[in-house]
């Protein structure tokens, strides 16, 4: 009832005590006065999934509000403390998935740090959340995406389960996935500033890498460039490559240095941010690269207003596809333009 300001709590409460005794899925975003107590009114039942929106939580009792089933949770726009939130994780003994969006952390002291520990947890996604430190300790994560974040120190404590990585417009300091990360198949990483050398070494040992998608990436050093020859060394089994960032003469020439062939690699997005002649250059070296290549993806962007030498440098760069397709008739290319 997203278009009432604000409901019941008395029909509201109703209805949970009710159904609760067989209920499986909560899907709860409703603003009541007072705030109704979910955790009161289902802890302890059959719930395998909720999702709570527009709510506070606050006192949690492991013990008492227990979730003995619930595999899944979700809190959007939620008001809870860091420690009531470490709780309600140690009162889901089987959850599998977790999605945190916009959370109101309520503040002990100056510092904002979240830890949570949670041996079942598979999946968690967090979104829209400033804190100084966050910390997961979870033995069985798959995967991670963090979006939309300000975190000073992003900590992941595993035994090396992560599959799924993804980082899109998050400003962290310091970023820790763990050692152990040999089973990582797909990296995902956008919106972001890049140290390479030290992203480089956190993602090295990932030999079983499929999906690798660096897109409106920044460097920390201007100097630096996603080295493809490393790639091809440290990544033999990957099928999709997905590359985007400002390409700058001397940088571009360096990052294609090498003899090694991305022999695996099937599809291939390319794109830009600002484009220049050295974009068809650099398309044309990496299908080079990518020797048993199916489909390529082409991302532009294109403003409303465009100077004589633009639209010229667009044309060249038309042409220059046009050619450079004649000689891999084999592979399927698409273009999206925004």
């Amino acid at each position: 009832m997203d278009d009432v300001d604000e409901f019941s709590a008395s029909t509201v409460i109703a209805w949970l005590m009710y159904t609760r005794e067989t209920l499986r899925r909560l899907f709860y975003n409703v603003r009541t006065s007072p705030n109704v107590n979910i955790l009161e009114i289902c802890g302890r039942q059959k719930l395998e999934t909720l999702a709570l929106a527009h709510n506070s939580i606050t006192g949690v009792e492991p013990n008492f509000q227990r979730f003995p089933c619930l595999k899944s949770l979700s809190l959007s726009h939620v008001s809870i403390s860091a420690l009531d939130l470490s709780l309600l994780l140690t009162a889901c003994p089987k959850l599998e998935s977790l999605e945190l969006v916009n959370l109101e952390i309520a503040m002990s002291d100056a510092q904002v740090t979240v830890e949570l520990s949670c041996p079942t947890l598979k999946s968690i996604y967090v979104e829209a959340i400033s804190l100084d430190k966050f910390m997961l300790e979870a033995d069985s994560i798959e995967r991670l995406h963090l979006r939309d974040c300000a975190l000073e120190l992003f900590e992941l404590i595993g035994i090396g389960t992560l599959k799924y990585f993804k980082i899109d417009d998050v400003s962290v300091i310091h970023l820790d996935i763990g050692e152990t990360i040999d089973n990582l198949e797909v990296v995902d990483v956008s919106n972001f500033t890049i140290i390479w050398p030290k992203f480089y070494q956190m993602i090295s040992r990932s030999s079983k890498l499929r999906k690798l998608r660096l897109w409106d990436v920044a460097f920390d050093d201007e100097d630096e460039v996603v080295d493809l020859e490393t790639i091809a060394v440290c990544f033999p089994r990957l099928k999709h490559l997905a590359l985007s960032y400002e390409l700058r003469d001397g940088v571009m020439h360096y990052g294609l240095q090498g003899s090694s062939n991305l022999e695996n690699v099937m599809v291939l997005e390319l794109g830009w941010t600002v484009i220049n002649d050295l974009f068809s250059h650099w398309v044309e070296e990496l299908l080079k690269r990518c020797t048993n290549l199916r489909k390529m993806i082409i991302f532009g962007s294109v403003s409303e207003v465009k100077s004589h030498e633009e639209c010229q440098i667009l044309a060249n760069f038309t042409s220059s596809i046009v050619q450079l397709m004649r000689k891999y008739m084999n592979v399927e290319v698409h273009f999206e333009f925004e």
